[in-house]
């Protein structure tokens, strides 16, 4: 198993780094549990069993937390903590956590009562709505009695309750209760092997949601207190808890732990033997990004094809995105050795796509998929380029080329917002007024922060390298080739106007509606770091060179310049307040990949490159833990923000690691 991620009570015992560490679980359908050390509710999205209800969408919050007491000798010691309306927070049960650990992808803690500790696991079952509540009494010298008040809801995870009359109808079970939010919703079971149920029915109003204040949004939830649960441990005995909409749920806790573990063993085991140099010791950082890499691959099943996969882009409040799904997928699968998982997001996808694009979103509520997007379908053939560079299977090459070749044609005749190959120098051109289609996309009401429409400079370095793929892939299978080089060439020729000889760095933008955008941003960058550069050694160099001194951090590249007259260093406030920062100055954690790849490419020092991943290393303590954010503020200490567990991050920070191992294996060999 990975790097121990540990807290005592320097951490756990002081509420404000206690709520600041976020711990996630997921089941690989879509469903999660979530929430912070101290057991605070900061989020909307907090919960124990949030259940994907339609996988991977339909996110639905069922177990919002089960508030713990113990009874032990003749004083009660309150194990959770909860923050209210008027500021208050009562019962401080985070003084009672000893230690905090992440074993695996397992949250632990480690209660002490006086002389007795008790130690408490959440996890949830691969495959299904099943989360696990484990208590194991290591310690004690006398009758230590539990009492766990179970609070329930049935709401989307973006929503908020208001509780005041809603009867939901509870009933007792075999072992437990089952709950009825409303006659047509998913039943759900709250059971245990030894804990007495006694159902309730009492609205606990005005739980405060700390985080979501931060972000300028609604910070009030009620919870159902739905039944208390009571059990009396003695030395080595065990209690479990399971929330679940399956009814053909295990109350065996050990036996479910041991499968959780087993199957974390196996995400390991199948990165290991995907590593290059079989004699290294394993180093913790990437193995422990392994880990935070599942928590990403989802089920998304079809007619046609059952077991299909996708990407769920960040936790908690995402879905999966088709660019973040490609840009994230030779990270999360092929350098995790799982290509079996990659091969079904690639056809996946290539089943939607459509006028020549893959999806931007699919909605939450499972509407038509949404295709404002001009970068996510270039991705598409660099993560098919990458999938068949490991594998070499022809096989899918054959059953995905027709959708490579229409793609290509769609993109040269022209598609959905003004997306068109310009004959006038070869480049793409992109965009309208209202509709953001690079992944510098916040838009705010009518408002689009960074339209950046025209001839955008990673738009035209990924076209470039799409070019350069598909004629190498029809190349291996026998198909016409001679037209996608020669389009490949011309925009080979005329990439040099988004050169910037008096600056020494590229164009952001070419031919927009006010000219050329000359701003100082990292998307450059991937005119370096892509496979085919279109760049000279020397201008690769100074890509690098002034991303390195303008926009690096610790924990990936600020999206814009400081010297900028619109950067923004903080992305804190509203959501009008946020969505202008998120790509005016905000640093993003993924650029850190392509960053690395680039100094890689220019530098060949593998021991250099590393050094920029170093902080990432000490990032994994910190907001989510074991896991990697989505964005950083552009001012230091760089804190973390967004999404407390981003795909991308994970994938490129991953991806880059390996790229460096490679490397280094090379030069010495």
């Amino acid at each position: 198993m990975p790097m121990g991620i540990n807290f005592g009570r320097e951490i756990c015992g002081q509420l404000d780094l206690a709520e600041s560490r976020e711990w996630l679980v997921t089941n690989g359908v879509g469903g999660y549990a979530a929430g912070t050390i101290a057991g605070l509710l900061t989020r909307c999205y907090h919960g124990l069993l949030v259940a994907a209800l339609e996988p991977p969408l339909g996110r639905t919050l069922l177990l919002a937390k089960l508030d713990d007491t113990v009874l032990y000798g003749d004083r009660y010691y309150p194990l959770h903590t909860n923050r209210w309306a008027d500021g208050a927070v009562g019962p401080h049960g985070y003084r009672q956590i000893e230690r905090f650990s992440l074993e695996g992808s397992v949250p632990t803690w480690r209660y002490a009562c006086a002389d007795a500790l008790l130690e408490k696991r959440i996890w949830m079952q691969p495959g299904v709505n099943t989360t696990y509540i484990h208590y194991n009494l290591l310690r004690a010298t006398q009758p230590f009695s539990l009492t766990l008040k179970a609070m329930v809801n049935y709401r989307d995870y973006h929503s908020r309750t208001q509780g005041q009359g809603w009867q939901m109808t509870i009933l007792p079970v075999e072992r437990g209760i089952n709950i009825s939010a409303f006659p047509e919703a998913m039943p759900v079971l709250l059971m245990s092997d030894r804990a007495e149920f006694t159902p309730n029915h009492d609205w606990y109003y005005g739980f405060d949601l700390a985080a979501e204040r931060e972000r300028g949004l609604g910070d009030r939830d009620d919870h159902l207190h739905a039944a208390t649960l009571q059990a009396t441990l003695e030395v080595g005995e065990t209690l479990t808890i399971v929330g679940s909409t399956d009814h053909k749920l295990s109350l065996n806790g050990e036996s479910a732990l041991k499968i959780r573990k087993s199957y974390d063993q196996k995400l390991i085991g199948l990165w290991k033997s995907n590593r290059a140099v079989e004699a290294k010791e394993t180093p913790e950082f990437p193995c422990r990004l392994v880990l935070a890499a599942d928590q990403f691959i989802v089920n998304r099943a079809s007619a046609e094809d059952p077991q299909g996969k996708t990407i769920i882009a960040g936790y908690p409040w995402f879905s999966d995105w088709g660019r973040d799904t490609m840009i994230s997928l030779p990270g999360l699968t092929l350098e995790t050795g799982r290509p079996e998982v990659a091969r079904s997001i690639l056809r996946t996808f290539a089943r939607h796509v459509d006028q020549g694009m893959i999806p931007n979103r699919f909605p939450d509520a499972g509407e038509i998929p949404e295709y404002n997007t001009v970068d996510a379908t270039l991705w598409y053939f660099e993560s098919l380029r990458a999938y068949y560079a490991v594998t070499e299977d022809d096989d899918l090459l054959h059953e995905l080329f027709p959708v490579l070749a229409d793609i290509i044609n769609w993109h040269c005749r022209g598609t959905r917002f003004n997306i068109h190959l310009d004959p006038a120098d070869g480049l793409l051109y992109a965009g309208e007024a209202g509709v953001q289609l690079t992944w510098m996309d916040a838009k705010v009401g009518d408002w689009v922060v960074t339209p950046r429409i025209g001839k955008p400079v990673e738009v035209n370095a990924l076209w470039f390298n799409a070019l350069r793929t598909i004629a190498k892939l029809a190349r291996r299978i026998g198909k016409p080739h001679q037209e996608y080089d020669a389009i490949a060439d011309r925009a080979l020729a005329r990439f040099s106007r988004f050169w910037n000889p008096d600056l020494g760095y590229c164009y952001d933008v070419l031919d927009g509606p006010n000219g050329d955008d000359a701003s100082l941003r990292p998307n450059q960058l991937f005119a370096v770091s892509l496979p085919e550069s279109p760049l000279s050694q020397a201008q690769q160099k100074g890509v690098v060179d002034v991303c390195g001194r303008s926009l690096l951090t610790s924990h990936g590249l600020r999206s814009l310049a400081t010297d900028h007259p619109d950067y923004q260093g903080k992305y804190l406030g509203s959501p009008v307040q946020r969505d202008s920062a998120y790509h005016q100055g905000t640093v993003w954690g993924w650029l850190l990949g392509p960053f690395v790849l680039a100094h890689l490419r220019v530098y060949n020092n593998p021991a250099q490159a590393r050094h920029f991943l170093e902080p990432m290393m000490n990032h994994l303590f910190a907001h989510g833990l074991g896991s990697l954010s989505e964005i950083f503020d552009g001012d230091a200490p760089f804190v973390g923000r967004g999404c407390f567990a981003q795909a991308w991050t994970v994938a490129e920070v991953l991806r880059a690691w390996m790229e460096i191992e490679q490397l280094e294996d090379k030069l010495k060999g």
